[in-house]
């Protein structure tokens, strides 16, 4: 009983430090999305320059969250955590002293080496340790992030009428961050003694070889499954919009509104999710997901009226909101549990691809064809992914 009293607030204390860090996670994106006009004016650069620096966010984001597991297995989740904060905090600090828009782009490599560590060392963590609500809540604790990054980020335009105000202030807390992961390390090694250290408890312990989970037929459908994922996510999102405005007549308000809600429904699905999926199961609540985001779709696609287009959307933003916290969680029930780690840094991986790829495929769909193929190829992906879920688990049952 004193060895429980003496470990249950470090438990706590790792836990709430995870959250903060995906918040942390969650704040840049935010951030850029403000500073983009008055960066782009002070290096007189054009209106597609922020894409290349998100290429190369996204490159070294891939890059790291593909090789987690081997980084988990060598450094351990602390360390690791500890170098990842630091080189993001180190870049995000180093946009403030670039003396060129060319190195704030170098620079983005080394700010998603950083995050995609974190992404994946993360999960792998909470994964490992516990429960499926928790990592629900931890995907939430993100979305926390990304709506307070704009606010930063406008308080440091309007109060110092100056954009690096708010890297000093993100830079500053990835850096506090990983001075708390370097001086916590060694307690990130330890299994959680409340959960009772359940079957996936041991995913952080094993050093599989990353080429032998290459080898494994469910590694790979995990990674595409979550590539489809981040697609269904991220399509009705960014071009549903669009779909009710251009193709369909809704006025623009009406439109903006229900785009909002759109995310909203989603961030509430995941804080929801944490409550409930612990009496449904993770394998049943993802069923139920796709089911009912399906049924959103198909009111989307079935264009019967303006208030169906709309509910539709809320439909699929709060149907999907738990499955990749939900997936990550069932990793292990997909793939056997010493590829589990690696199986995760491929799946997170796979998203950050899926974010460039399948939403971009989409609005050259959309282009060739017509916008109403948006709802059509929505449809189709939640097919798809409910179709390689299944076949996963068949895979690993025959195994």
């Amino acid at each position: 009983m004193a060895t429980l009293v003496k470990k249950a607030p470090s438990r706590i204390g790792l836990i709430l430090l995870a959250f903060i860090a995906f918040i942390s996670l969650g704040l840049p994106d935010g951030l850029f999305g403000v500073a983009s006009p008055s960066m782009r004016a002070e290096f007189s650069q054009p209106l597609s320059a922020p894409g290349l620096l998100m290429f190369t966010t996204a490159l070294g984001y891939i890059l790291s969250s593909f090789l987690s597991g081997v980084l988990v297995g060598r450094l351990g989740v602390g360390r690791l955590l500890a170098i990842s904060c630091l080189l993001t905090g180190t870049a995000l600090l180093g946009y403030t002293l670039a003396p060129s828009w060319g190195v704030i782009v170098l620079l983005g490599i080394v700010t998603g080496l950083g995050a995609g560590a974190i992404d994946a060392g993360l999960n792998t963590y909470i994964a490992a340790n516990h429960s499926d609500g928790l990592m629900q809540w931890l995907h939430a604790s993100f979305g926390v992030g990304i709506t307070l990054g704009p606010i930063i980020m406008t308080t440091g335009l309007e109060t110092f009428n100056q954009w690096r105000v708010g890297y000093w202030v993100v830079g500053g807390a990835q850096i506090a961050l990983a001075v708390c992961f370097a001086l916590t390390a060694s307690m990130w090694t330890r299994p959680s003694v409340a959960d009772g250290e359940p079957q996936s408890a041991r995913l952080t312990d094993y050093k599989t070889p990353l080429i032998q989970t290459l080898r494994q037929r469910g590694a790979w459908i995990s990674a595409m499954l979550f590539f489809i994922y981040v697609g269904v996510e991220l399509t009705l999102g960014l071009w549903g919009y669009t779909l009710m405005t251009e193709s369909r007549g809704i006025p623009t308000e009406v439109a903006g509104f229900w785009t909002s809600a759109y995310w909203g429904s989603f961030t509430v699905g995941r804080i929801l999710a944490g409550l409930y999926v612990g009496r449904l199961g993770i394998q049943r609540l993802i069923y139920i997901s796709l089911g009912l985001a399906l049924a959103g779709a198909l009111l989307v696609l079935g264009n019967l009226s303006e208030t169906t287009n709309l509910i539709g959307m809320m439909i699929v933003g709060f149907a999907i909101a738990p499955i990749f916290a939900g997936l990550v969680s069932d990793t292990a029930n997909r793939v056997p549990e010493k590829h589990a780690a690696n199986t995760i840094g491929m799946q997170i991986a796979a998203a950050g691809l899926g974010v460039a790829l399948v939403p971009s495929l989409a609005g050259f769909l959309a282009e060739k064809i017509s916008l109403e193929i948006i709802p059509i190829y929505l449809v189709t992906l939640i097919v798809l992914m409910a179709g390689l879920f299944t076949l996963s688990h068949r895979l690993k049952r025959a195994e």
